[in-house]
């Protein structure tokens, strides 16, 4: 009887250790866990960044740098004492807008009105232009500044208008005024620094 009880624990004590032979005896391991579980990072939301809204592209064609240097600048008609109007062309200036053009104009303190408008001719020269020119009026005859290629003037009723030619720039200066007299007056002012603006240009 003594003898089965010392087989039987012999026997335990064997599945005993068999049961840890899986394990590696490495004390510097033995206790680690033997399958750790992985550490998940957590996931940023990816932003996009949202991208410069695109312009439109632009229908209006640029304007040559040359028919804004030779267009007027309020500095340039600050002795006038007039200040920035609406922006319109008429009268003789009406049939010189085949090119490109800009226009400025400016309002007189009495309501006079200044109009100056650049164009420019890629088609042909700015002096057959000014020639070629018959604006409604009797003919207003002024002293043609140095530079200048072509030059010619009207008065209409209380309106004058000058033109000259440069190039291919037509540069053309159109005053109304109270009386005709007084509209030929500021035509001949304005005419010189009209004439070193298209110079210039």
């Amino acid at each position: 009887m003594r003898h089965r009880q010392v087989l039987a624990v012999a026997t335990v004590a064997l599945f005993g250790l068999s049961g840890c032979a899986d394990r590696p005896n490495d004390l510097d391991t033995y206790y680690d866990d033997p399958s750790p579980t992985p550490t998940v990072e957590p996931v940023q939301p990816s932003v996009k960044p949202q991208a410069a809204p695109v312009p439109p592209p632009s229908t209006q064609a640029p304007v040559p740098v040359a028919v804004s240097a030779a267009l007027l600048t309020d500095e340039d008609v600050a002795e006038e004492e007039v200040v920035p109007g609406e922006s319109k062309v008429s009268g003789c200036l009406t049939g010189l807008t085949r090119g490109t053009s800009r226009s400025a104009t400016w309002s007189y303190p009495s309501g006079s009105t200044l109009e100056h408008q650049v164009t420019e001719y890629t088609d042909r020269d700015a002096s057959d232009v000014v020639t070629q020119a018959d604006c409604e009026g009797k003919k207003l005859t002024l002293t043609k500044p140095s530079g200048i290629e072509a030059q010619r003037a009207w008065c209409a009723g209380t309106t004058c208008t000058v033109l000259l030619a440069k190039g291919k720039l037509v540069s053309a200066l159109s005053v109304t005024a109270g009386t005709e007299a007084r509209a030929t007056d500021a035509a001949k002012r304005l005419l010189p620094v009209v004439a070193q603006r298209l110079r210039s240009a």
